[in-house]
């Protein structure tokens, strides 16, 4: 790939909490909401229930027989109809995924299956462990099921760096694309809500099911864990088929943040996700400066960030900004632009923070092949459709 050679999205997956696939996902944008559940969690002193944002991974049968499904966990679920979702999105026929590279992001990777493999570990011994348990729970397992159920031929990898867990392994995309490893990268981030996650957030958040997600106010304890799958078809512009817009930049460090402090007519999506302590953070950065929010609509995870990527492809490609769920808690001196409004500039930055020095960024641009018009539904390919479960 030349150097001025850019990086195109094709096509987006996405399952949430706030439904499953590109169309759920314009509509809870669109029309600012997207309740939480329920999730029923077992402690010492009986089942507690909290509010949580689950997905609903039905719709994988439209892709991938029953019977293949029953040895594969929650977590490579989630990546396997995210991925799926995607291409067919994209409208990738199967011939062109013979240079197919597979990068999954994880913020805590598949804790359900790992911790049931452990439990049978120490319930049934060494020799009578599960096996299942333990193939599931290796840590690029999901990748692999996703490789094999998609007949990818490239490589595939598995990156964990917590809350930058995103913009990490998007830099690893855009190093494989621009070394002419892979033709296309299959680029997903996938957090599962397990007992264990609820259980750790249960004991160390506020879990009121009475207080609604609102990550632009800062002075209390907002965050509703999530779970879910995003994922983006990255190709390289030559071999691009069309698509929502450019990658143009995916980074971490520590301060100063490029670009700071984001004046001008920009638009600056935020992944503050309901946390006080980050909250504060994000509000000293994003101070004067045209900002949006979307986690209220899939909860608080560490592959939030994808989502947030997804939302911001869908504004370059639509022209307009979705209006931001809870803004009218705004307790920060930042402007957030009405549903509706102009996007005012040809780039998005999408801004993560983690820990008290530490951030991720990543930059979209606007394609010049689109038309205003954001896409609704999955376009399904020829030959990919229903398969029927036996």
């Amino acid at each position: 790939m030349s150097g001025t050679e850019r990086i195109i999205i094709e096509g987006i997956g996405v399952v949430g909490g706030f439904g499953c696939g590109i169309s759920d996902l314009s509509r809870a944008l669109t029309e600012a909401a997207s309740s939480p559940g329920t999730f029923d969690l077992s402690t010492g002193s009986g089942t507690v229930r909290i509010p949580a944002f689950q997905a609903d991974v039905s719709r994988l049968g439209e892709f991938i027989p029953v019977r293949t499904l029953r040895r594969i966990d929650r977590f490579s679920r989630l990546g396997l109809l995210g991925g799926h979702l995607a291409l067919a999105d994209a409208g990738l026929p199967e011939a062109e995924r013979s240079r197919l590279g597979i990068i999954i992001a994880s913020g805590y990777g598949a804790t359900g299956i790992t911790y049931a493999f452990l439990k049978s570990f120490i319930n049934d011994g060494d020799i009578c462990a599960s096996p299942t348990y333990f193939a599931n729970s290796v840590h690029n397992s999901a990748a692999a099921h996703i490789s094999i159920q998609l007949g990818a031929m490239g490589p595939s990898l598995t990156v964990t760096h917590f809350h930058l867990s995103v913009p990490s392994a998007l830099a690893t995309a855009r190093l494989w694309l621009a070394e002419g490893r892979v033709q296309r990268v299959l680029f997903g981030a996938v957090d599962e809500l397990s007992e264990l996650i609820g259980y750790v957030r249960y004991r160390t958040r506020d879990a009121s099911p009475a207080a609604p997600m609102t990550p632009l106010r800062t002075e209390r304890e907002t965050s509703i864990p999530g779970e879910g799958a995003a994922f983006l078809l990255l190709a390289r512009e030559g071999a691009s088929r069309g698509g929502y817009c450019t990658l143009d930049a995916s980074a971490t460090g520590g301060p100063p943040i490029p670009g700071g402090p984001f004046p001008g007519p920009g638009l600056l999506v935020l992944g503050a996700d309901g946390c006080r302590e980050s909250g504060r953070r994000y509000a000293s950065v994003a101070k004067n400066t045209r900002v949006a929010c979307y986690t209220p609509l899939y909860g608080s995870m560490p592959a939030g960030p994808a989502f947030d990527l997804a939302a911001a492809a869908l504004i370059l490609k639509g022209g307009r900004v979705f209006p931001s769920p809870g803004s009218v808690f705004l307790d920060f001196p930042a402007t957030v632009p009405a549903g509706g409004d102009p996007v005012g500039a040809d780039r998005i930055a999408c801004l993560t923070l983690a820990g008290d020095e530490v951030y991720g960024l990543t930059t979209l641009g606007k394609f010049p092949g689109t038309t205003g018009e954001c896409a609704m539904e999955e376009r399904i390919p020829a030959g990919v459709g229903r398969v029927d479960s036996q």
